[in-house]
């Protein structure tokens, strides 16, 4: 796989950029009952979580199976993440999902949402002001009965990022298993907590960017972060997912694809009656990678750590491969 070096002269670079904050508009939310959740800035949509949850047909059944997060361009018009349908349709946005996790002696598949669902029961939490917006979605992991074997609440947060990066949105993921054990599991590939750029990007275009002298992605483990830029509609667009400290060990990340999924593959064991939780930040900017140290700062001050700035390490995507018969529902 060709690599390249990522802005050797990251400092020199940095000195060179114009940091000041970016005009302070107010954050805002914008409920749509039963259907969507816009985080607004200055009267733009920066990013909508998707809670619908119908099953009256097949379809609407499929469009509405598991909450996911939009993030829209700077114009607050289009997302530049992708929706139902396209490629892999179980992708969407910024998601959560495990192929396989094993409860009271069976497996389930909450990543192409096999027998069951992720519904979305209320919001805990809504709150806006000028510096932030934040919401609380507590969600139902249903079996084919359902009833939950997963409670979680997800907590996201948007915030205003320094430039030349726009916003910056905190994942944050409790899991609960209120009826017994509940074994994560899966593949890089297909569970964890994921980034899905828009369908209609351009494949030959992907990169990746890791924190590392000389990657190996399909063997690497506890990267603190990765990064990816794609190209939609012949415009760049860049994305940081940065991992806490507090998440487990031995974390794996999928991060090579043409078609842009990536996403860090947490495992855990949550015994009965207690929680895990996730926590993850993306950082979205619009135009190519921001420099090495502005990622390690912006880190630092999710992680709660000072560390140094690595070197980091450019690489094309993968070709991927035809998709597979999707999985029988």
């Amino acid at each position: 796989m060709p690599r390249c070096r990522f802005f050797c002269g990251a400092v020199v670079l940095l000195g060179m950029l114009n940091f000041a904050p970016v005009a302070r508009g107010e954050f805002s939310l914008r409920d749509t009952p039963g259907d969507h959740l816009d985080v607004m800035l200055d009267g733009k949509v920066v990013a909508r979580y998707m809670y619908a949850h119908d099953n009256s047909s097949k379809e609407r059944r499929d469009e509405t199976y598991k909450p996911y997060l939009h993030v829209f361009d700077a114009d607050g018009k289009t997302p530049i993440t992708k929706g139902p349908g396209g490629l892999f349709p179980h992708h969407r946005g910024i998601f959560i999902g495990w192929r396989q996790i094993e409860f009271n002696g069976r497996k389930y598949d909450r990543w192409h949402m096999i027998g069951g669902e992720i519904v979305h029961r209320k919001f805990a939490n809504q709150h806006a002001d000028a510096n932030e917006a934040t919401f609380t979605s507590m969600t139902d992991w249903n079996d084919e009965h359902g009833k939950p074997f997963l409670i979680e609440e997800r907590k996201t947060v948007v915030r205003r990022a320094p430039q030349p990066a726009r916003i910056l949105i905190d994942f944050v993921s409790t899991l609960s298993a209120p009826r017994g054990e509940v074994v994560l599991g899966g593949d890089p590939e297909h569970a964890g907590i994921h980034y899905r750029p828009a369908n209609e990007l351009d494949t030959s275009k992907t990169l990746y960017y890791f924190p590392a002298e000389k990657p190996q992605p399909h063997k690497d483990v506890d990267y603190p972060w990765v990064g990816e830029t794609y190209t939609l509609n012949g415009k760049q667009y860049s994305v940081v997912q940065m991992s806490h400290p507090t998440d487990p060990k031995n974390t794996k990340w999928s991060a090579y694809r043409d078609y842009g999924r990536f996403g860090a593959y947490p495992q855990a064991t949550i015994p009965a009656g207690g929680s895990v939780t996730f926590s993850y930040r993306f950082l979205i900017a619009d135009g190519a990678m921001p420099p090495a140290q502005m990622i390690e700062e912006v880190y630092d001050d999710f992680a709660g750590t000072k560390t140094e700035v690595p070197h980091v390490t450019q690489m094309q995507a993968e070709k991927s491969a035809p998709p597979k018969p999707a999985p029988r529902k």
